[in-house]
């Protein structure tokens, strides 16, 4: 007969960039997980699956660039959002997930007094990031909770996903900025904070916009940089 094993959560070491999937893992283990884990780890669970996932500088750094951009280009055309970062949304009794940076913009005032996320209470997020590898738990996860558009940035390249009809499909076009090409944009301004500073690429986007998106002008200074 073989003895079962349980080790506590709390001797998991998980180096940087290491992921852990478990199987058949119940609600309530999932809740008493990510009370236990707190920050150390990101957590998605969808359907009984849990992933666990510690992330690298490298997935972690596009994800908080792309979100000052997002908030820049909003500024500049005077839209409300609000930045929920990594806050974790669950939907009972089968999903739940820390998106690496999501935002509020459509429904922004919805959420404005929002302390502790319930989404029996305020709605899903209207717009989530995730970097390098998002596996398929992941959009299972972000389906069942209801986030209508999804970026996923890796290796120089951002994709689109709208939520149709209960599944992710990649678009060209993103609803949240319809006149912009966010697609090509961003991986630029991406590349240009990773070359001369987060800062400096931000300093100079505003600049450009500074008297709002309408004048293409910007766009086509930031494409031939």
């Amino acid at each position: 007969m073989i003895a079962s094993t349980a080790i506590p959560i709390q001797n998991l070491v998980l180096a940087p960039g290491s992921c852990i999937t478990a199987a058949d893992v119940s609600w309530e283990q999932y809740e008493a997980i990510s009370a236990e884990l707190g920050n150390r780890a990101r957590l998605t669970y969808y359907d009984g699956l849990l992933e666990i996932m510690s992330p690298l500088p490298i997935h972690e750094r596009p994800h908080r660039i792309i979100g000052y951009i997002v908030t820049t280009l909003l500024d500049a055309e005077n839209r409300d959002w609000e930045d929920f970062g990594s806050t974790t949304f669950r939907r009972f009794p089968n999903a739940g997930l820390e998106p690496d940076t999501c935002f509020y913009i459509q429904n922004a005032a919805a959420v404005r007094d929002c302390e502790r996320m319930n989404l029996e209470v305020y709605p899903p997020a209207d717009l989530a990031i995730e970097s390098d590898v998002t596996s398929q738990t992941t959009f299972s996860a972000y389906a069942q909770i209801g986030v209508p558009e999804v970026w996923r940035y890796k290796s120089g390249r951002l994709q689109i996903f709208l939520l149709q009809a209960g599944e992710y499909i990649e678009s060209g076009n993103s609803p949240t900025f319809l006149n912009l090409p966010v697609s090509t944009l961003i991986p630029k301004l991406v590349e240009q904070a990773l070359q001369t500073g987060s800062s400096q690429m931000l300093r100079n986007l505003r600049r450009l916009t500074q008297h709002g998106l309408s004048d293409s002008s910007w766009l086509e200074q930031i494409q031939q940089s």
